[in-house]
């Protein structure tokens, strides 16, 4: 049986999912003030410098852009993780009082996303921690939700959904494999 695929945006739509994940950041958090954006490797590195440019474009002041890797921090590879390649985390900035906007391309169960909410704490004590992501596509595991979504996409545990980058690490589409 061959896979079936189906685009769930294109990259216009990505682009439009970004800017309004941005115009809402910018609302929620009135301005750039005390903002950072960590991205979690590597879809959400991405994204979180699409995001960051966005809100420069919008508000006019830059925001920093840092990149965890939360390989070590996960639950539920507890024992596998001698084995497992370990990205790099460069957290250029303090987070201690910021407001910390934590990017991944797609959020699932939700332990990847308490894995990097253990790893920021690590880096310090931010005022609060927001989570954007371009895709929800529910199941979760953990009481974690997204404080802003490009798209909820209700999917099958068999089903995956993928993030495609070009070799610009800019994105071009979102798919949907069943």
């Amino acid at each position: 049986m061959a896979e079936e695929k189906t685009t769930i945006l294109d990259g216009v739509g990505v682009k439009r999912a970004l800017t309004r994940i941005a115009h809402e950041i910018l609302e929620r958090n009135k301005g750039v003030a005390d903002l950072v954006l960590v991205g979690i490797r590597t879809g959400g590195v991405h994204l979180a410098r699409e995001l960051s440019s966005r809100l420069e474009e919008i508000e006019g002041g830059k925001v920093s852009v840092g990149e965890v890797d939360i390989t070590l921090y996960r639950d539920d590879f507890k024992g596998h993780a001698i084995h497992l390649p370990v990205g790099k985390t460069d957290i250029p900035f303090t987070v201690e009082k910021k407001k910390v906007i934590l990017v991944d391309d797609v959020l699932f169960t939700g332990r990847t996303i308490r894995a990097a909410m253990d790893a920021i704490m690590d880096h310090g004590r931010p005022d609060n921690i927001q989570l954007a992501v371009l895709i929800d596509r529910g199941h979760r595991e953990l009481p974690i939700r997204a404080d802003f979504v490009g798209r909820n996409v209700p999917t099958s545990r068999k089903e995956t959904i993928t993030v495609q980058f070009d070799v610009d690490a800019k994105p071009v589409e979102v798919v949907l494999e069943k």
